[in-house]
C-alpha cells in the first residue's frame, strides 16, 4: 500500500490506530488474515506479520489480493468487527459480511428518522441547506427542493464547462456502456462510482444502512446517493471538467483515479463522513471535532 496518492497507508505495528474507542475501519490489501493464538494476524506480501486489534475495529476492508481463513472470519465476528470486500483503496465496494451480534444503535437511529415523514423531511432539508446556505427552505417540500437541486446541478455543469473551456452537451450515462460517453461523462461516471465505493465502506463500518435514504428512492443505495451529493461538486464535477481540459480527448484511468484520490485526501473526506452523517441527522454537537 505505497504511493503518494493512496488513501490508506501501509499497515504496520506503528501505523495501527491508537485509540481508546472503536475505530471505523482498517483497509488491507495483498496479504492474508489468519489466526494466531485466538487473535487475528495480518501477513503482508513481504511476510511482515502484524497482529490486528479487531476488538477496536468496526470493519475490515479487504482490498485486492487478500485472503482470509474461516477461523479469522469467526474471530472478527466474535469481536463485532464486520468484513467488507472492496476495490483498491475502497474505490469500489463489492460485498459486506453482516454480524448477528452487531451494535444496531446507528441503524436504529437511521430507521427511526426515515420512518417518520416529518423527521425524514427535516433530514433531507439539512442536506439541501448545505447546497443552498442562503436560501429559505422552510416549508419547501421534498419535490420542490429536488427541483432546486436539479437546476443547480445543471447550472453547475455549464459553469464548469465555461470555466475550463470544455464543450458540454449534458450528462449522459448508459449502464454497461461506459465507452459511449464523451470524456467528461466518462470521468464523471468513474469518479462517482469511486465516491460511492468509499461511502459504502464508511457507512457499513459505522453501522448505518446504504439502503435507507431520505432524498433518493427506487435505487439499491439511496443513502449513498444522498451522501454523495454533498461531496460531488468538488470531488467529481469540478475534477471531471478540469481533467477533460488536461487529458486532450483521451480517457486515462490512472490519471483520473490518481487525481480523484488526491481530492479525497485534500478534502479529508474519510474523517468528515461520520460527523456529517450525525450533523444531518440533527445530533447536537455532531461537528464538534472540526470546530
Amino acid at each position: 500500500m505505497s504511493g503518494e496518492q493512496r488513501l490508506f497507508v501501509k499497515v504496520t505495528r506503528e501505523s495501527l490506530p491508537q485509540v481508546k474507542d472503536r475505530y471505523p475501519f482498517l483497509y488491507l490489501e495483498r496479504g492474508r488474515l489468519e489466526i494466531d493464538d485466538s487473535s487475528i494476524k495480518w501477513i503482508d506480501a513481504t511476510n511482515n506479520v502484524v497482529p490486528l486489534p479487531v476488538a477496536t475495529l468496526n470493519a475490515l476492508l479487504l482490498g485486492p489480493g487478500t485472503s482470509i481463513t474461516h477461523e479469522a472470519v469467526k474471530t472478527a465476528v466474535a469481536a463485532n468487527c464486520s468484513v467488507c470486500w472492496v476495490g483498491e483503496d475502497s474505490l469500489l465496494f463489492y460485498a459486506a459480511g453482516f454480524l448477528p451480534t452487531a451494535d444496531t444503535r446507528n441503524l436504529k437511529q437511521q430507521m427511526e428518522l426515515a420512518s417518520n415523514k416529518q423527521k425524514a423531511l427535516e433530514v433531507a432539508r439539512r442536506m439541501f441547506v448545505r447546497r443552498f446556505p442562503d436560501a429559505d427552505l422552510d416549508g419547501k417540500s421534498l419535490k420542490e427542493m429536488m427541483g432546486m437541486e436539479g437546476y443547480r446541478v445543471r447550472a453547475l455543469y455549464q459553469q464548469k464547462a465555461e470555466q475550463y473551456q470544455v464543450g458540454w452537451r449534458g450528462r449522459q450515462f448508459t449502464p454497461g456502456k461506459f465507452e459511449l460517453g464523451d470524456l467528461t461523462n466518462q470521468i464523471l461516471t468513474a469518479t462517482n462510482a469511486a465516491l460511492y465505493g468509499i461511502l459504502c465502506s464508511a457507512v457499513h463500518s459505522m453501522g448505518y444502512s446504504p439502503h435507507i435514504g431520505f432524498i433518493h428512492s427506487g435505487s439499491p443505495l439511496p443513502f449513498i446517493y444522498d451522501l454523495a451529493d454533498l461531496y460531488k461538486e468538488q470531488l467529481c464535477i469540478d475534477l471531471a471538467f478540469m481533467l477533460t481540459r488536461d487529458l486532450a480527448g483521451r480517457y486515462d484511468k490512472h490519471r483520473v483515479s490518481g487525481a480523484f484520490r488526491q481530492r479525497v485526501l485534500d478534502t479529508d473526506l474519510l474523517a468528515r463522513v461520520g460527523d456529517d452523517i450525525q450533523d444531518i441527522f440533527g445530533v447536537p454537537n455532531a461537528r464538534r471535532r472540526r470546530q
